[in-house]
């Protein structure tokens, strides 16, 4: 007998090779950041439609109007103001009583920018029972 033919032969160990699933883990998490939507933030100009058919919203409490005119411009109780001097007029009706109704009367065309001033002014001086109106 020779020694080659007493040679037992081995049995591997099971392995379980973690390299290529390493890889394919790789992968599959770089595909999902890729496919992952990545969205910007957008501001999209959408000119909404006159509703003729809401109904009208009733304002018989004596309360402040402010009107916000197609090109801009803030009337307080029918008197132009500008946004420094509508800060302080809300300051006063404030001071007066936090309950005051506030309408917001806007057009259908104008400026959301400005719309969102004069909402954001009554919210900062706490008059927050305010209403808007379209005409």
């Amino acid at each position: 007998m020779s020694a080659t033919g007493l040679r037992v032969k081995r049995r591997h160990r099971p392995e379980l090779p973690l390299v290529p699933l390493i890889d394919v883990l790789v992968l599959l998490v770089f595909f999902a950041f890729v496919t992952m939507r990545f969205a910007n933030t957008q501001t999209l100009n959408l000119t909404l439609p006159k509703v003729d058919t809401a109904g009208s919203n009733q304002f018989n409490v004596e309360g402040v109007t402010i009107a916000i005119e197609k090109d801009g411009t803030i009337l307080f109780n029918t008197k132009p103001a500008t946004e420094a001097q509508l800060v302080d007029l809300l300051q006063q009706v404030k001071q007066v009583s936090r309950d005051i109704p506030v309408l917001i009367s806007a057009d259908e065309d104008t400026p959301l920018k400005t719309l969102a001033f004069v909402m954001d002014a009554c919210r900062k001086t706490g008059l927050n029972k305010f209403s808007l109106q379209s005409r």
